[in-house]
């Protein structure tokens, strides 16, 4: 999104904890109806109002309490080589870790029953999923999580706090969806993976000031993982 170094003022910084709390629990409500309270069409309902309120919210805010205007920028001073190697390395951690440790602390059959459960159960749907989550869903989670929430810790932290801070924002979502697929073992490790991932994509945003070059990254990543899925679902 927007270039260019982000300049706070005291009111801004006062409604930054404001547009947090409005945004942040968001995506959590919606794994937790879909996958746990309501699984089946009320879940998915909640869950994809989840997300449209993710996708509206940080738009409205812009023009009516920033008053500025959405633009989608390039990179400055380049990004994408960064990004490209952040996203094969933690790639390759990930398949390492899948490797070496997989088959020990994966239960295959319960994954292939939440697999089921949340309709991705068949390979024309997993690719289906796969697809949304690899080339728009992950641009959505940086226009939310690097655009917007990180901009909202920067009025509120030092830069690499605020890395931090939209990092650990990313991931409490993602630990609801990891325990209900795992074990804690899983979910902590996974949990950790997701946190450094979305804190080095924070840096990303904050070194190029574009949701290009993460959301390249993320998609290298999302590839890697709906990879492993599908060797644990469909053998």
């Amino acid at each position: 999104m927007r270039t260019g170094t982000p300049s706070y003022s005291t009111g801004h910084a006062r409604s930054a904890g404001l547009a947090l709390l409005l945004v942040v629990p968001a995506a959590s409500i919606g794994v937790w109806a879909a996958m746990i309270a309501w699984p089946g069409p009320v879940g998915e309902a909640i869950f994809l109002a989840a997300k449209a309120w993710m996708l509206l919210v940080p738009a409205v805010w812009l023009l009516l309490v920033d008053r500025d205007r959405l633009r989608f920028s390039p990179a400055r001073r380049g990004g994408f080589g960064p990004a490209v190697l952040i996203g094969v390395v933690d790639g390759a951690v990930i398949v390492l870790a899948y490797a070496l440790l997989g088959s020990d602390w994966i239960d295959t059959g319960h994954v292939r029953a939440m697999a089921e459960q949340n309709c991705i159960g068949t390979p024309a749907r997993y690719l289906a999923a796969a697809a949304f989550w690899i080339l728009v869903n992950s641009v959505l989670e940086e226009y939310v999580y690097r655009w917007f929430i990180f901009r909202r810790c920067e009025a509120l932290l030092p830069p690499p706090a605020a890395v931090v801070a939209s990092g650990l924002c990313f991931t409490l979502h993602h630990v609801i969806a990891l325990k209900v697929q795992f074990d804690w073992t899983v979910t902590v490790v996974g949990s950790v993976g997701v946190f450094v991932g979305g804190a080095m994509w924070s840096w990303l945003y904050l070194r190029y000031r574009s949701i290009w070059p993460g959301d390249l990254s993320h998609a290298i990543v999302d590839v890697v993982v709906f990879a492993i899925g599908w060797t644990i679902i469909f053998g």
